[in-house]
């Protein structure tokens, strides 16, 4: 899912985090369990949850400010949390953006090493646990993202070329490599050395379940398949981003199963929320859904 905005990080993480403004009830805080829990969290939901151990951030590898990471880093370390960093390989000035074929292209010339270098330097430097994910979804196909959809060698080839970039600068941090979870995703798959998580996206629209099947899909119906894709590579997998949005007892029943994981999921670690409003319109015309915690329930 695509993140769009001005020169501001976005927060989400495995086993850690950071965070804005106010906190929500005790009632929107995160659910019960024990399987570490974070969040994508801008509007500072769970700025004052200490069960939280998991921040998500977001950023674009052009017109980023770099100093915002070491703010992010205070913020995490604050909250004895570790930070997730997702970098996207492109700007967040839509008119601006590349095509694929030229990202492609640069990333083959060496031409956005300068850009990875810049921001790997800076995550050097930071206190908190942290683990890059870069270039998300690659195999979906919807034509949200330049870097998503490509011939899965040239994919394999940007994220290994990226990932020695980035280790040779800072050789503490931990891959994710994070597919959305659809079939066909092993084919992007850039080998066990590469890799040291692997994520996922796990989201459950009400409105779009009856539509699709007629009736409503729990948690478990819909992380299942992602799982058993993402977990074939032995790896520990991450539910990287999570939302939901329904009835009170639609959103109550997948927030009951989060972080009580059937034996069925060995290898997941942790779940982290996307606490914001979707940019990125569903099909069958069901538009932005808002997965914020505030907006979520519809009824």
């Amino acid at each position: 899912m695509n993140r769009t905005g001005r020169q501001i990080l976005r927060i989400a993480a495995l086993g850690a985090a950071i965070g804005l403004c106010g906190a929500v009830s005790g009632a929107l805080a995160a659910p019960p369990g024990d399987l570490p829990y974070g969040a994508y969290d801008p509007g500072g939901d769970y700025r004052d949850d200490g069960d939280l151990v998991i921040e998500h951030l977001f950023l674009p590898w052009e017109d980023v400010y770099l100093p915002s990471l070491v703010d992010a880093d205070a913020y995490a370390r604050a909250r004895n949390r570790a930070l997730i960093v997702t970098l996207e390989p492109w700007t967040w000035t839509r008119s601006e953006r590349n095509t694929a074929e030229a990202l492609r292209e640069g990333i083959r010339r060496g031409a956005y090493d300068a850009n990875m270098k810049a921001v790997c330097d800076v995550l050097a430097t930071l206190q908190s646990p942290v683990t890059l994910r870069w270039a998300h979804e690659m195999e979906n196909s919807d034509g949200q993202f330049i870097w998503s959809g490509w011939d899965p060698e040239d994919y394999i080839s940007a994220f290994r070329h990226m990932t020695d970039v980035c280790r040779a600068s800072a050789p503490n941090v931990r891959i994710m490599w994070s597919p959305a979870g659809e079939e066909g995703l092993e084919a992007y798959y850039p080998g066990d050395d590469y890799v040291d998580l692997v994520g996922i996206s796990v989201f459950g629209l009400q409105a779009n379940d009856r539509f699709e099947v007629g009736r409503d899909r729990s948690y478990t119906e819909v992380m299942g398949p992602r799982y058993q894709r993402a977990a074939q590579f032995g790896k520990p997998v991450v539910v990287a981003e999570l939302g939901m949005s329904g009835s009170a007892d639609y959103v109550a029943s997948w927030d009951a199963a989060l972080r009580q994981p059937e034996g069925s999921y060995p290898n997941l670690v942790g779940v982290v929320y996307y606490d914001q409003k979707e940019v990125y319109a569903w099909p069958h015309g069901f538009g932005l859904p808002d997965w914020r915690l505030q907006f979520r329930v519809t009824d």
